[in-house]
């Protein structure tokens, strides 16, 4: 019976495999007919556009692309306010050599848009594809020019022969009518502003808002005592009262070389944000500079006159704040702002919008305290360039007064690009002591240094605040090995600077 079984298991299986082997023939033998082939679709109209994509561009211009097709040349693409596209507020004929187009259209206005194939071969149009933009406010404001903004006016510009019908600013609720010279020209000047205060101007034609622009203006000398380069800087200082502002206007003031001695609160800054005073000086403070704020300054250092530092604290005291704000600050050979005195506690150091470039720290660190304190060191959107190249950008030791007395030191950098300083394999961004400090650096660019990176000791603050930053060529400061290292979120890019030797970090 086993026998039977597979005998007729056999024969089941070559019948299998014949009646296979002839379907398979069968199936490539029709294969073969070429009147059974599709070589050519019949299609009474051309395909519509796919992968239809609409992007904005510099707030007000759509860009369309798709993907195009080789036997279509021409396309058009409508934009409507209309869903249904009851009307049409733009028409453009594109070439498929011109995909993709940009098109220009109003400032904050949802569109809605279709695109179609244009045959050239007999054949319908295709069908439209769809899609949808939503434009933001429109900027046709150009940059301003060195003196445009001034204490109690204004100078605005912006692409000329543009339609435009009113400037409105605020604050103070001013609507300026725009002269035809004007819309010409593209300037119009607003008189009647008050010194030292922002304003958002927008331009409009009719209602629709054509470009936004936010200025600050300057400081209006009113009661304050007006400074030129021909008076003698060094006594007008000297002889100003306990809280006095000291405007300087535009000018050369490197002729009068020293070390101006600060012991008032006193506020020393220049007229102009565009032209600033140019001096040739550092700043000695002592016992009664409670408040010292110097803004819109440049300053240069002078090896042989002793002019080594910007700022050191000379005294003991009890101080408030120091300001320095907008300045350039340029060839001092050892630190920027410095302390060395017993019992010598500032409250408030602040850092804004300067830039400061060469400070060799020959003899000293970049910003040293040492025996004195800095309980609240900010330093915010500043450029710094070739500092403490052989030392410590930031030192804080534990020999203050304030020290190891339940007081925090406080260290913020943010927006700042540091570029080749502390460049050297044994110094570090943050030489801290102080036995409780608190250290956070966001939103900042660190390029080209050899540094060791934040910190290789104890003291500083174990647990930093590290949040979107970037390390181009400066690997110290997410290097795992190190003691403190940004773990988090940070990037490496190259950041392009137009011309760092020349100190162009755009």
């Amino acid at each position: 019976m086993a026998i039977n079984k597979l005998i007729m298991t056999m024969k089941a299986t070559t019948i299998f495999k014949i009646l296979f082997t002839l379907a398979v023939t069968i199936v490539f033998t029709n294969c073969g007919y070429d009147e059974d082939l599709i070589e050519e679709l019949s299609i009474s109209r051309e395909f519509a556009p796919v992968d239809l994509r609409a992007i904005v561009r510099n707030q007000v211009n759509v860009e369309l692309s798709w993907r195009t097709n080789d036997d279509v040349t021409n396309y058009v693409a409508e934009f409507s306010t209309d869903p249904n596209f009851g009307t049409i507020a733009e028409t453009v004929e594109v070439s498929r050599s011109e995909v993709p187009v940009l098109v220009p259209l109003e400032g904050e206005t949802l569109y809605y848009i279709r695109v179609k194939a244009v045959s050239t071969r007999g054949l319908d149009d295709s069908t439209w594809a769809t899609a949808q933009a939503q434009t933001l406010t429109e900027q046709i404001f150009i940059s301003s020019e060195p003196g445009d903004i001034a204490a109690t006016q204004a100078t605005l510009r912006w692409i000329p022969n543009s339609e435009v019908t009113t400037i409105e600013i605020n604050p103070g609720d001013i609507t300026y009518n725009i002269s035809d010279q004007e819309k010409i020209d593209g300037v119009a000047t607003i008189t009647g502003l008050t010194g030292e205060t922002e304003y958002t101007a927008q331009i409009l034609n009719g209602t629709r808002i054509r470009g936004i622009s936010i200025f600050t203006t300057g400081i209006d000398v009113g009661d304050n005592t007006l400074v030129l380069p021909d008076d003698d800087l060094f006594q007008v200082i000297a002889d100003a009262a306990d809280g006095d502002i000291l405007v300087l206007e535009q000018g050369d003031y490197t002729s009068q070389v020293g070390s101006i001695i600060l012991n008032k609160s006193i506020t020393i800054q220049g007229l102009r944000t565009d032209f600033k005073p140019h001096l040739k000086v550092s700043f000695s403070i002592g016992t009664g500079a409670t408040d010292v704020s110097l803004i819109d300054l440049d300053l240069t250092g002078d090896v042989a006159a002793e002019l080594t530092d910007v700022v050191r604290y000379t005294e003991p005291g009890n101080y408030n704040s120091l300001l320095i704000k907008g300045c350039i600050i340029h060839d001092y050979d050892r630190s920027f702002i410095a302390g060395s005195v017993t019992d010598g506690i500032v409250q408030n150091v602040t850092v804004e919008d300067c830039i400061v470039s060469n400070v060799m720290t020959n003899g000293g660190d970049f910003i040293d305290f040492r025996n004195s304190d800095a309980l609240n060191l900010s330093i915010i959107t500043s450029t710094f360039n070739n500092c403490a190249p052989g030392r410590d950008f930031i030192r804080m030791d534990a020999s203050g007064t304030s020290n190891d007395t339940g007081l925090t030191a406080n260290i913020l950098i943010d927006q700042c690009t540091i570029y080749a300083c502390s460049d050297s394999d044994s110094r570090r961004l943050l030489y801290v002591r102080f036995v409780s400090n608190d250290v956070t650096v966001t939103n900042t660019l660190i390029a080209e240094t050899a540094s060791e990176g934040y910190a290789d000791r104890a003291g500083i603050d174990e647990t930093p605040t590290f949040n979107n930053n970037n390390y181009f060529n400066a690997a110290g400061f997410y290097n795992t090995s190190q003691y403190i290292f940004d773990g988090g979120n940070y990037t490496t890019l190259d950041p392009g600077f137009v011309d760092p030797t020349t100190g162009d970090f755009t």
